[in-house]
């Protein structure tokens, strides 16, 4: 389906409440198979981590998962550790076109039975759940962190724990701590000193409740509102600031574009007072972050300012090649742009062309993120309802803000 966003000039104000966090929510859903004592509240609605959660409480032999990458790697561990299951799990075309061969060798190094069912070294993988004996894996550093959370999951599961050791540089550390936070949230206790981290094993836990924050990626669509605007004030609901997840440098990284945070009880507030701040050009390494480089380099087109954007290698095997889509669709609007293997770097540009339709490559933070040039031109959203993978509510949340 395709929508029309029509030029909006006006102040962007009001109240969202966004749902928890997919990343922490999938992340708990799978503890929650290890400890059903486990209470999950304000849990996302993603589509990601509904599921998810189908994925878990299925009985068949199959489990397709579609889209979603996060439950492909989380569900690989967790299906391997599976005592006397045998699962096979699929996922859409583009899913098997995104590789997990790093994941299963490490699983493989831990004992576990994994088959391709295609093309070696992706899904659809054949999963013969066991006991796993093996207490340690050495894994290449600069994967994504997904791979690395998803050994994390099921290590206090492990009559040993984990031993996992790191080759090379590590990269998106907050998704790990983030990991490693959750497991301290329910008991598990966990070091990690250098390229190691031990996780010890934890057969029970005490009777837990754990509230899932919002997902600071959703709130990251409402700073590029409030950047793109004249004035705004926009709170967003239950976000802390002492945060697990790693897009929380949003705070700082939009003081840059004239936006300020004040956090209050469990909600912040994104306040644009002046149009008239001074812009310069933005240098940023996100390899720690590199969920919100959509966002951010959408921000700077439509603020006609450069932006060099590092750090974006695992930006190459997510639900598209975001950096070739990035630089399309900004290149479609007027802007120029250039992309190596792992960054991006936007030059200024003066104008924004009208009625440019965005092309979402089945990627919801494609749609997500190009939705707040309505603030400066009439665009048109292909395939809008693919936001339903992380934010279902977007599109009528988006229009709270301007009734």
């Amino acid at each position: 389906m395709k929508k029309k966003l029509t030029k909006y000039s006006g102040p962007i104000n009001g109240f969202i409440q966004i749902t928890g966090s997919k990343s922490e929510s999938n992340r708990l859903l799978i503890l929650q198979q290890f400890y059903k004592n486990l209470k999950i509240e304000n849990l996302g609605n993603s589509d990601d981590a509904q599921l998810m959660q189908k994925a878990l409480s299925s009985s068949e032999i199959e489990v397709d998962i579609n889209h979603a990458g996060t439950a492909m790697r989380f569900l690989t561990a967790y299906f391997s550790v599976a005592e006397g299951r045998e699962t096979v799990l699929t996922g859409s075309k583009r899913m098997k076109e995104r590789p997990i061969k790093i994941l299963v060798d490490a699983l493989r190094s831990l004992g576990a039975e994994i088959q391709y069912l295609g093309n070696d070294g992706f899904p659809p993988l054949k999963i013969k759940g066991k006991k796993i004996t093996a207490s340690k894996v050495v894994i290449d550093g600069g994967v994504s962190s997904q791979y690395v959370s998803a050994l994390l999951l099921i290590a206090p599961s492990l009559d040993k724990g984990l031993t996992l050791e790191f080759q090379g540089k590590i990269t998106s550390i907050p998704y790990i701590k983030m990991t490693l936070g959750l497991l301290s949230e329910i008991g598990v206790e966990s070091n990690w000193i250098g390229n190691t981290i031990i996780v010890e094993p934890l057969l029970e836990i005490s009777d837990r409740k754990i509230t899932v924050e919002s997902d600071w990626s959703s709130a990251s669509y409402y700073y590029s509102l409030a950047a793109l605007s004249l004035e705004a004030n926009i709170t967003l609901n239950s976000y802390k600031k002492s945060s697990l997840q790693g897009d929380a440098v949003l705070v700082e990284i939009y003081k840059h574009f004239g936006v300020k945070t004040v956090f209050q009880d469990d909600s912040i507030t994104l306040i644009k007072e002046s149009a008239t701040c001074e812009l310069t050009p933005l240098k940023l390494d996100l390899k720690d972050a590199p969920d919100i480089a959509q966002t951010i380099a959408v921000t700077c087109f439509g603020l006609g300012i450069s932006c060099d954007l590092s750090g974006l290698h695992t930006l190459k095997i997510k639900e598209t090649d975001r950096l070739v889509a990035l630089k399309n669709e900004i290149e479609k609007l007027g802007g120029q742009v250039e992309i190596t293997d792992e960054s991006l770097h936007l030059k200024v540009s003066n104008s924004i062309n009208e009625n440019v339709l965005i092309s979402t490559y089945h990627d919801h933070r494609m749609a997500m993120a190009f939705a707040p040039l309505f603030l400066k031109t009439t665009l048109f959203i292909e395939d809008s309802e693919v936001v339903s993978k992380s934010y279902p509510d977007y599109w009528n949340d988006i229009e709270k803000l301007i009734s």
